[in-house]
Order: C-alpha cells, then structure tokens, then sequence
C-alpha cells in the first residue's frame, strides 16, 4: 500500500540510453520523453481545507514535497483562521509564487470545502475530524487525490462512510494518505521489518501510551452562538472532535494494530474526569484505560490521560514470545531479548520528517500513476479508538461487530450555522458527561 522509494536510475534515463543505442527508436523515444516530462512537470493544484496549524502545517510539506505544486484554493469556517494561515504561507512562499489563492478562492463556511476541491487537483483535509467522511466523499467523488488527518470519524457511521469511499477511490485509482505518520517513520517502519524476521517472536501483550499535560482551551467569548463556541473550542466535544482517545491515542493504537498485524476483537476498559471538570471541557474524559484483546489471542492496555502535572509519555512497548520492543515519539526503537538485554537500537537518520514523509511519498505516487489507499486502515484503526471510547463511556465490554455495526450517531450529516449542537449544555452551564452503566455503548 505503500509507494516504494524510485531506484537512482529512473525512467527518464532508461529513454535516454535507449535512444543511444537503438537509433531507429529515436522518434518515438523523443516522444516518450517529452510526454513523461510534461506529465512529471505538470503543475498540481493544492486546496486546503481546514486552516488550523495543523492544516497549514500540512499545506507547507505538500508545497516542500513536489517543486510543482501550486496552492490555489483555501476553505475554512472562520475568516480570521483562513487569512491567519493565507498570510502565513504567502510569507514563507512569498518569492517563488507557490502560494496562488487569489480572494476568490478564499471560502468561509460550511459549504466552502467544495468549492475549494473543485478547484484542486490534491485536496488537504484537516478540519475537526467529525467532518472527513463527509469532506473525503466529496473529494473522491470529484477524482481529486486526498491528504487526511487522523481521526478519519467520530462515530461508526462515520467509518462505515469512508470505507465505502475507500473502495471507490481503489476503482478510480486515486492516492489516500492518512496522517498516521508513524507509518512513514523510519524506526517504526525498520522495527516492523524485524519484527516480521522473528525478533521477538509472536507478539502476546502490549502496552500503548498518550499521557500528557492535555492540549488548549479556547473560552467562550461574548456573543458567540453555542454552535460557534463548540466549533472554536471543538477539541472538547464528541460529535466533532470523539474524545482525545480518538484524537491523540489513535497514533499508539495504530502501532498496536500494526505490529500486530490484526485489529481487536473486543474491549473493555475504564475512564471519567477528574481533573478537567470545567464547562470549558465539554463533555469528554481526562482519562481513559482501555484492555484491548485481539482475535490471536495478544491483550494490549491502553492508557491515555490529559491532566497537568502527572508523568508524560507517548510511545509503545510489546511483548513477544522471544523478546520485546520499545518505541516512542523520540523517534528511537529498542528491541530486547527475553533476558533484559538489549539487541538492537533504531533510529531515525538525521532530518527525518515523518509529517513530510507523508507528502513526499504521495505526490511521487501520483507522479509515477502509482496508488496509495491508507483510507481503509485510517478507517479500522478510527474504529478501534472509538471502540475503546464506548467501552471506557459504558463500562461494557464492546466487539468489534458492536463498533462496526453501531448506529449511535454523533455527527450530523448536515451542519449550518443554524443547526442545534448534538450536546448543549443546561442552566448551570454544564454539559451531559457519559457515566459508565447509564451511558449507551453503541
């Protein structure tokens, strides 16, 4: 699924020798250049949709991964985030006139996605994820080729939707990355290459982390509409962020599902709020424990905590029948016998970009008619974050048939600036918390 690094000798000098050495060749040969050169010099149009720092972040590695690439359309809810991440970009590509978006193609609102894709031929989706199946169809639909953040949904409808969009970018042969970067990540990339030669054996139980200090909060401000406030503040609310088990620990339970090889069978787990009780919080957990068991029999316990002040980790560690391994966000595995001892070391070579990796390794698969299609594991490694989400939220033990098949819907499939939030808050201010043996699973 992955697009292979191009060898030294490309196809351009295979031509080029080619028509040294068979002088009857010339003419079509001279053709078949110029026809790769128009097609590998051919400028792609980027549309941005979603100007956040993530959004404009990724903007930037696309325009750094191709020299032609051209950043013609931008959309976004709110104005000031749009001309924030316009000015940005427009002073970083200010003298090689890559940044072309002209104010009319400038959109703000909740339609402005489809305008900014018809425009494009690479689309950039990075809004809050409630709103990517929705945003990735339209795309796929229109046969533009996709960069997308993780999460890729917020609730089994959701992922329903895009698995069904995957399949359909398959038929029209168009390339899908996913922001799971750790896929594109030397050391992680290099420690599954050994992990698959037997390093440690058959991987039995897991550990997986995303315990930090937690992420900003944006109050609400005088004369904001409650939908406004959630969409400013929208890391906090279900239907459009899906809790930061989903927002951040997807990256570790990727890993998990990953090295692996397979995605859970089912999960049970625990979580609640005690430190981030605030109405600025919304309605999601501070914590969440998750014990995720797989169809070959491998358990994984899954930890992620938002609360200032307690120990900070992100990584994964597994335990194999022959050994074990440690990765993390450092960027450096270690892989170690059944005795403690340390085997092996992998690091990232110096200056790598696993977030421009991801760019790079997408526009050469368009370039070379190659495809990519991470949509589907985007999809089940989603599912498997929102599983543990109903598993902590109910207190019940949750299939992956459960997830899948779920009907509880968080995100709308239309949203206006007229539309009533999925959760308000009452008199005091406070929003509706899940309570674990109330609260519905799925």
């Amino acid at each position: 699924m992955k697009a292979k690094p191009t060898s030294g000798k490309t196809r351009r000098d295979f031509l080029q020798t080619s028509a040294v050495a068979a002088s009857a060749l010339m003419l079509p040969t001279l053709e078949m250049q110029a026809m790769a050169r128009a097609f590998n010099e051919k400028k792609l149009r980027i549309a941005l949709v979603g100007c956040g720092g993530r959004g404009t972040g990724a903007a930037n590695q696309a325009l750094q991964a191709d020299p032609h690439v051209e950043l013609v359309a931008m959309a976004d809810l709110f104005e000031d985030r749009l001309t924030n991440s316009y000015q940005n970009l427009m002073e970083r590509y200010a003298d090689s006139g890559r940044v072309q978006v002209p104010e009319k193609n400038r959109f703000v609102g909740f339609d402005g996605y489809q305008k900014a894709i018809d425009l494009a031929d690479v689309v950039i989706l990075t809004t809050p994820p409630g709103f990517r199946p929705y945003h990735f169809r339209y795309a796929v639909e229109n046969d533009k080729h996709v960069f997308m953040e993780k999460p890729v949904a917020t609730d089994a409808p959701g992922i329903r939707h895009v698995l069904e969009t995957a399949r359909m970018a398959d038929a029209k042969k168009l390339n899908v990355v996913v922001g799971l970067q750790r896929h594109y990540q030397e050391n992680y990339l290099e420690t599954l290459s050994r992990l698959q030669q037997g390093a440690i054996g058959k991987i039995r139980s897991g550990q997986v982390y995303w315990n930090s200090a937690g992420v900003w909060v944006r109050p609400r401000q005088a004369g904001q509409s409650e939908l406004e406030y959630q969409m400013r503040n929208w890391y906090y609310f279900n239907w459009v962020c899906g809790d930061h088990i989903l927002e951040q620990h997807i990256h570790n339970i990727d890993v998990a599902n990953w090295f692996i090889g397979e995605y859970p069978a089912s999960a049970q787990g625990m979580g609640g709020r005690l430190v981030r009780t605030g109405p600025d919080h919304g309605e999601i957990f501070d914590h969440h424990f998750v014990e995720f068991t797989y169809p070959g029999g491998a358990v994984v316990a899954s930890q992620c905590r938002h609360q200032p002040g307690t120990m900070y980790r992100v990584g994964e560690c597994f335990q194999g029948t022959e050994g074990s391994v440690v990765t993390s966000d450092a960027g450096v595995a270690r892989i170690y016998d059944l005795s403690g001892a340390e085997t092996a070391t992998i690091s990232n070579s110096e200056g790598h970009n696993p977030y421009q990796e991801e760019h790079n390794r997408l526009f050469a698969s368009i370039r070379e008619g190659g495809q990519l299609n991470d949509s589907y594991n985007g999809a089940k490694s989603t599912l498997t974050a929102i599983m543990g989400r109903m598993a902590t939220y109910s207190g019940q033990v949750v299939t992956w048939e459960d997830a899948l098949n779920s009907q509880l819907q968080l995100m709308p499939e239309t949203v206006t600036w007229q539309t009533v939030p999925p959760s308000v808050p009452d008199a005091q201010g406070k929003y509706p918390i899940p309570i674990p043996g109330q609260t519905q699973a799925f």
